[in-house]
């Protein structure tokens, strides 16, 4: 008896929500970086850097891609020391900023953005399939390639049952994989065309009437909810840090240089596609596919199985997420039920053929939260929480609010997505309503606005009581 309950803690501590001790954790600098960057890096980079280049010629989509994705992520993975500290998902500790009620609302909106993602990824897996059968002379109807997205999101759900132990080799293998594409990849760039032809390169902007300082902000638009799009799942992996300093960096150049690189090669590669064949193509089994047939039938087979890499890390971290919003929901069935998502995303094609819109709608729930995160954590809270009052111990109330919502934190994300969405972009309709936009785009506002109108309601001494009525209960033990 006392052993199953032994091994329940132990997974719990791992698939739930209780603090990992500093004894339990599995991970130093390395292991996090390869895990993180194993979906860091995953095929939709290529996605992200098609984007970027259909709005900015060669030195822009350099400036864009690594300037303003690094800057953003330096300054957003800074909560990431107060995981490690504790040994608690952040998610956790947002129950003192949204209320447990408010954590359940927005854990689960930011999950179903996030899955957007992997859809991609997933339709990036029956295009590879697809190719590798076109090599052998055998045609693929649209539809089964839509079919066998699908194949990608079960084999890496699968994976994902596994746990941290079976994630982390199988980070191991993804990434390893995912570097060799992106070297293939990036030797291909600067081999098909000459070097002057891709810094020739310039976009078509007729869609933004040939407004160059627009079309800028988009390209940086779609890299700040890129940024955006890790700020979740860094919220997870952390905890099983033995460092701050190995948690905090190991996230941080996984997110802030190694994506943005393969970004950028992904921008390269859709520059020189437009060269050679004048589609912009975002695809990398695309041009995977002009090797010859050896190398390409090798090639195509590592997208394939990376892709059933990154769905297996997404499952594992994004589903951790969920678990801080439903802990009673056994960790099998949220893993289940995200498959079921991703697929009906993955078959239908509606995020690949609309990915800019898509993804600045998931930035823009993830956004206000890590503006609040930042100003509540280190200059409201200084990174001091209640781990009593987060885990609603009896006689630590310090986060119970009416309904479980805390009316600070929701008031201030709820006037930042409105202000948002009425003066500066509106991402469902890819509408500038500001010349705000060109400084700050959309996603970026959503976490600048939200990060200063929280200060300046901490100020208020009413709310700062209401905020700060935990500093009486900080023990640890």
């Amino acid at each position: 008896m006392g052993s199953s309950i032994a091994e329940r803690v132990d997974q719990e501590a791992i698939f739930g929500l209780v603090p990992v001790k500093k004894s339990e954790r599995q991970y130093g600098f390395w292991d996090t970086l390869l895990v993180t960057g194993g979906f860091a890096i995953a095929t939709w980079c290529y996605s992200q850097g098609a984007l970027s280049a259909s709005y900015l010629g060669f030195w822009q989509l350099l400036v864009v891609t690594f300037a303003v994705g690094g800057i953003f992520l330096i300054v957003e993975c800074l909560p990431v020391i107060l995981s490690v500290r504790y040994g608690i998902d952040l998610w956790v500790y947002l129950r003192a900023v949204l209320g447990h009620n408010g954590v359940r609302i927005l854990a689960t909106a930011v999950i179903l953005g996030n899955w957007f993602w992997y859809a991609v990824a997933a339709n990036m897996f029956g295009s590879s399939i697809a190719q590798i059968m076109g090599i052998f002379g055998l045609s693929v109807p649209d539809g089964w390639v839509s079919a066998l997205s699908i194949v990608s999101v079960v084999g890496g759900s699968a994976i994902a049952l596994g746990g941290p132990a079976v994630i982390k080799w199988a980070s191991r293998f993804l990434v390893t994989t995912l570097l060799v594409i992106g070297v293939i990849a990036f030797v291909l760039c600067f081999t098909i065309v000459p070097f002057d032809q891709i810094l020739a390169y310039r976009p078509d902007l007729s869609a933004v009437n040939g407004n160059a300082r627009e079309a800028y902000a988009l390209a940086a638009e779609g890299m700040v909810a890129f940024s955006f799009s890790w700020s979740t799942q860094a919220m997870v992996l952390p905890r099983l840090c033995r460092t701050e300093r190995g948690g905090y960096w190991g996230t941080v150049s996984a997110y802030g240089v190694i994506a943005p690189f393969f970004v950028f090669i992904g921008g390269v590669m859709a520059i020189v596609m437009f060269v050679v064949s004048g589609t912009l193509e975002s695809d990398p089994t695309v041009m995977l596919a002009l090797l010859g047939p050896q190398v390409a039938l090798l090639s195509l087979m590592l997208v394939a199985f990376a892709n059933i890499g990154t769905q297996a890390v997404g499952s594992y971290v994004n589903v951790l997420v969920l678990k801080a919003a439903w802990p009673k929901v056994d960790y099998r069935v949220l893993v289940g039920l995200s498959a079921l998502y991703v697929s009906v995303l993955a078959f239908t094609g509606e995020v690949t053929a609309n990915f800019g819109q898509f993804i600045s709608i998931a930035a823009y729930i993830q956004g206000p939260i890590i503006g609040i995160m930042f100003v509540d954590l280190l200059i409201v809270r200084r990174l001091k929480v209640s781990l009593k009052s987060l885990y609603y111990r009896r006689g630590h109330d310090a986060y119970r609010f009416r309904a479980g919502l805390n009316p600070v934190g929701l008031a201030v994300i709820a006037i930042t997505l409105v202000v948002a969405l009425l003066f500066v972009y509106n991402p469902i309709y890819g509408t500038v309503e500001s010349p705000v936009f060109h400084y700050l785009t959309g996603s970026g506002f959503t976490a600048v606005f939200a990060a200063a109108l929280y200060l300046a309601l901490s100020f208020v001494p009413p709310v700062r009581s209401f905020l700060l009525r935990d500093r009486d209960d900080l023990d640890i033990v």
